[in-house]
């Protein structure tokens, strides 16, 4: 079992806020059906911003066995793209961490779609990533 903490303000020790979202792939949109498929972090003390992604294809697959996996798992290595900016970020490559967040989790009617944005706190933004992908992903 995990521990949870609640912490009031000025309790929050070095620890910086951070929001995640999780991506969730919606196969058959008008079904309304989906599967946990990435999370998406912001920490905007550390400047970062970072996704991990993992699909289930068995998964996705008992949802709508004729999705298109190669469409997805590209739509999926997109968001890791724009999170790390650069030049696989396309348009976005020049936007600050806290826009190019703000982009990826804004509703879209599309097969990847971002759920509601939560907030914590963490010293380690990137590890935080990879917790959240474990605990509600894997």
């Amino acid at each position: 079992m995990t521990e949870r903490h609640i912490t009031r303000a000025g309790q929050g020790g070095d620890r910086d806020v951070y929001e995640y979202a999780l991506l969730r792939v919606v196969p058959r949109v008008e079904r309304g059906e989906c599967i946990n498929a990435g999370v998406l972090v912001y920490c905007r003390a550390k400047a970062y911003v970072g996704a991990r992604t993992h699909l289930d294809e068995a998964r996705l697959l008992a949802l709508d066995p004729a999705a298109d996996v190669a469409g997805i798992r590209a739509a999926l290595g997109a968001v890791e793209q724009v999170c790390g900016g650069g030049p696989g970020a396309g348009q976005a490559a020049g936007d600050d961490p806290g826009r190019r967040f703000r982009w990826l989790v804004a509703p879209r009617s599309a097969m990847v779609q971002p759920g509601p944005v939560h907030t914590g706190l963490t010293t380690d933004p990137q590890a935080e990533t990879e917790r959240l992908l474990e605990l509600l992903v894997r």
